[in-house]
């Protein structure tokens, strides 16, 4: 496995290692989150990338598309023996493919749910296959084996790699314009989501049925507070389709939201049934399905766990089980996650790299924290997406109370471009300036010179978010060490 330290390409390794197979890889000498499933699987990791890693008698090569040809020698001799050779996306594909494949997509909160669900699956007695995209302490890992035909994946869309899938079932969490280096303009990246859903198999006409799905049915979650999800899924979509929201137009509804007692509180309402012939009127009349509690925090995080109510009642799954076990997750990695103090002040770790996460995650952390000082560290992710999204950037940041912007983090495919995060932090400052916003922004290019900062700064209480898809989160892992 070439580039086996990346999320996916570990999700992949472990489920190859749980079901008996030998597996090597290779990857750069840099430390990555996953270093510690690797090592604890005891899968061989070249840290170096050679052709001379790959050894003759093996059968199959998966590569990262971080990678080529032309930028590593792995791959070019991978792409010129005779051995079966597959990306990362074309292998998972292959194994998705013959299961009943569930897959979870959207722009944003893929990981979550597809985490939650496969909890809820899991301790249901489904006995699902899970691979998710980060590492599920409650998982020990980042994938989950079991012996049923059911597959959960976290898919993503990124160099329209959903394109190899063929699935039974999609959880479609939301469609906002990301990854600009690859989709030239909002309609091309819409496209991808829309021939997706396209695949999901029909099911015909079904009037009122409330049987557990099998594997000859397919169906499609979808977020209807989402509005380009609204415009495409009855367009293009022919199967079931049972939607959810924090609106009344949506098939499952949550309302009488609060937070208590370190937990958030709602209640959810289902529209009764109605044919699947979607010429038929709908019905307005709904069934209580009573209350439901989480640990997560944020609306972002309703409207996830919306998601798997309604995936979990359509897989046959009891509600009272689905109550316990929602209520039992605990998250993910680097999704608000809590590293740990430092001098008195709460360190936290996550992904959000993209302006409506950003805007979602520290909607949370004021729900949860109240009038705390709230530190955001902002590892901006590619040149093309911070270029793009400049402005949308720009506005995000507005509840934090200070924020240090690092050198932008680039990629295997991408070392510059056009853009810098002095000119991310100038439109920081203008906005806010128009907003009559205040709010301190400064500019620290460097990991090591932005912990030595923090480390004279910090005080007791303060609220520190090491925000980005990129490496800061090595920060807070330091601050917590020492």
């Amino acid at each position: 496995m070439i580039g086996i330290k990346g999320v996916g390409m570990t999700m992949l390794a472990q489920y190859f290692s749980a079901k008996g197979f030998v597996v090597i890889g290779s990857d750069i000498d840099e430390k990555f989150m996953t270093d510690e499933i690797l090592v604890k699987l005891g899968i061989k990791v070249f840290e170096k990338f050679s052709k001379n890693n790959i050894p003759c008698d093996i059968d199959l090569i998966i590569y990262s598309t971080a990678y080529n040809i032309e930028n590593n020698e792995e791959v070019a001799s991978a792409l010129a023996s005779k051995i079966k050779t597959l990306t990362y996306a074309q292998a998972l594909a292959e194994i998705f493919n013959q299961k009943y494949g569930i897959a979870i997509v959207g722009s944003h909160g893929k990981t979550t749910v597809t985490a939650w669900l496969g909890y809820v699956l899991w301790h249901a007695k489904l006995d699902p296959n899970v691979m998710v995209g980060a590492k599920v302490p409650q998982f020990n890992g980042s994938t989950l084996v079991g012996k049923s035909n059911y597959l959960i994946i976290e898919a993503d869309e990124y160099q329209n790699k959903l394109k190899y899938f063929q699935p039974k079932a999609v959880i479609l969490n939301n469609i906002d314009y990301d990854h600009p280096d690859f989709f030239s303009t909002k309609k091309d990246y819409e496209n991808v989501f829309k021939e997706f859903i396209k695949k999901i198999p029909d099911i015909g006409v079904d009037c009122g049925s409330e049987s557990a799905m099998t594997v000859n049915k397919g169906f499609l979650v979808a977020n209807y507070d989402d509005l380009t999800i609204r415009k495409i899924t009855k367009v293009n979509c022919k199967c079931k389709i049972i939607t959810y929201g924090i609106k009344k137009e949506a098939d499952y509804v949550a309302y009488d939201i609060e937070v208590k007692d370190g937990a958030q509180y709602f209640k959810v309402k289902k529209r009764l049934p109605r044919c699947l012939d979607y010429k038929a009127p709908r019905n307005d009349k709904f069934d209580e399905l009573g209350d439901f509690s989480i640990q997560l925090f944020g609306q972002h995080n309703i409207s996830n766990a919306l998601a798997v109510i309604v995936a979990s009642i359509e897989l046959g799954i009891e509600l009272k089980q689905i109550k316990k076990f929602l209520g039992e997750f605990q998250g993910t990695t680097r999704r608000l996650q809590i590293l740990g103090e430092f001098q008195g002040a709460i360190i936290i770790d996550d992904y959000a790299h993209h302006p409506t996460e950003i805007v979602a995650s520290l909607d949370a952390l004021r729900q949860k924290y109240g009038n705390k000082k709230i530190i955001v560290i902002f590892h901006p992710h590619t040149f093309t997406r911070t270029k793009v999204l400049l402005n949308d950037f720009a506005k995000s940041f507005n509840i934090a109370d200070e924020v240090i912007v690092l050198d932008i983090y680039g990629s295997a495919r991408e070392k510059h471009g056009g853009v810098s995060s002095e000119d991310l932090v100038n439109k920081l400052r203008i906005t806010n300036y128009k907003l009559r916003i205040k709010q301190e922004i400064k500019y620290i290019p460097t990991l090591d010179k932005c912990e030595t900062y923090l480390r004279s700064q910090i005080k007791k209480d303060d609220v520190i978010v090491l925000m980005g898809a990129g490496d800061v989160f090595k920060i807070g892992e330091n601050l917590v060490k020492k």
